[in-house]
């Protein structure tokens, strides 16, 4: 019987993502997890208007149009506030000495460059570097998944 692996995908790469991130998996029926997942799928979506493609080029002219846009701003704003959150709860139960996650091994490095003015490693580029390893590893295995199992469903004999 058919049957799309799409959602059970995302799933599961988002949460072994999260685990090398955030040092933490999601219950798949947590409510946290499952509106990122939405917010991502919806981000996904909203990318193809031309409104979306069009504030690439034009950001500063269409930060005061209305459109489909505005809403994947209000998205990555609510993602960067997840983030952060859980950025501030590895503060308060940092141990400098036994890193868990990507995000204890980034403080750690931030420690060691306290002194440097000049140094990209902040609390913002640490943000941003999560956000991009959640969102674009998230929508890429899990493509290449689903495209992998596409092709041995269509050519059975390669198994």
């Amino acid at each position: 019987r058919p049957f799309n692996p799409g959602n059970f995908l995302v799933h599961a790469v988002s949460n072994i993502i999260c685990s090398v991130i955030f040092g933490d998996r999601f219950d798949y029926e947590d409510k946290k997890f499952l509106t990122l997942i939405d917010l991502l799928d919806e981000n996904n979506k909203l990318q193809l208007s031309i409104h979306s493609q069009l504030y690439n080029f034009f950001p500063t002219v269409l930060d005061y149009l209305p459109g489909p846009h505005q809403k994947l701003i209000k998205n990555a704003e609510k993602f960067d506030q997840f983030t952060l959150e859980i950025i501030a709860e590895h503060q308060k139960t940092w141990d400098p000495t036994c890193p868990r996650d990507f995000i204890d091994a980034f403080l750690n490095k931030m420690e060691q460059e306290k002194g440097n003015g000049h140094t990209d490693f902040t609390i913002d580029t640490l943000s941003r570097t999560t956000l991009d390893l959640f969102l674009a590893g998230t929508g890429t295995t899990s493509t290449t998944l689903r495209y992998g199992l596409l092709i041995l469903h269509k050519y059975p004999e390669i198994v």
